[in-house]
């Protein structure tokens, strides 16, 4: 199977959706092509790639006669009219919010896989990545909180007196929350979370964080 790896195109976006281990894992069977620079904001450069068996190429040649695209986000529309009917697209693709974007794929005949619609089962866990992802994003919510905050988050306890620590409040703790509340805690603050699921208090104090109960509650999923 012939398999693209583009670039991502979107503001701020330094995701790749396949790193040079991966590839590597791949086997017999898949030809892939990596646009030139498609993981260097990743910390991935091309050098990796080549080493790893793939064949760099030029943005224009990307979509030659290639069979999936695995990527991080949906194609831009002029990236979904270079690809011929049948293709596999496989990513973050937002099914739920993107409906026209969904539609574009559809009317072009692309076969398309959302990863953030894979079930959160045991034989899955291999293919989570929508959990992965949201991990990272919690671990980095609670670092650019600790950075943009105008004082520190533990408590400090020097020769000119005592600092007490930050006060954190994580709202919802899902696995983006959790981790956030983790990574907080690890900073030295002092962390509450609210959930509208009481079932999820134990998994919060676990983290050594005050779970608030105001009674409110919501559908279990």
């Amino acid at each position: 199977m012939k398999v693209a790896v583009p670039r991502e195109t979107a503001a701020g976006e330094r995701r790749v959706a396949l790193v040079p281990e991966a590839l590597r894992r791949l086997g017999e069977g898949f030809q892939v092509s990596v646009e030139r620079g498609a993981g260097t904001a990743a910390g991935f450069p091309d050098d990796e790639y080549e080493t790893s068996g793939a064949v760099l190429v030029a943005r224009d040649e990307l979509y030659r006669d290639i069979e999936a695209v695995v990527r991080v986000a949906s194609p831009a529309p002029d990236e979904i009219d270079e690809l011929r009917a049948g293709t596999i697209v496989i990513g973050f693709l937002s099914p739920l919010s993107d409906q026209a974007g969904i539609e574009r794929l559809a009317a072009r005949g692309i076969v398309g896989f959302a990863m953030e619609s894979i079930p959160r089962i045991t034989r899955a866990q291999g293919m989570d990545a929508l959990s992965s992802q949201s991990t990272v994003a919690g671990y980095k919510a609670a670092v650019l909180a600790a950075d943009r905050l105008p004082r520190l988050f533990p408590l400090l306890m020097t020769a000119a007196g005592t600092v007490a620590p930050a006060k954190v409040l994580v709202l919802g703790a899902g696995v983006a929350g959790l981790q956030a509340i983790a990574t907080a805690r690890r900073l030295g603050a002092v962390v509450s979370a609210f959930d509208t699921r009481p079932v999820v208090q134990e998994q919060v104090e676990s983290l050594g964080a005050s779970f608030l109960d105001l009674g409110v509650r919501g559908a279990e999923t």
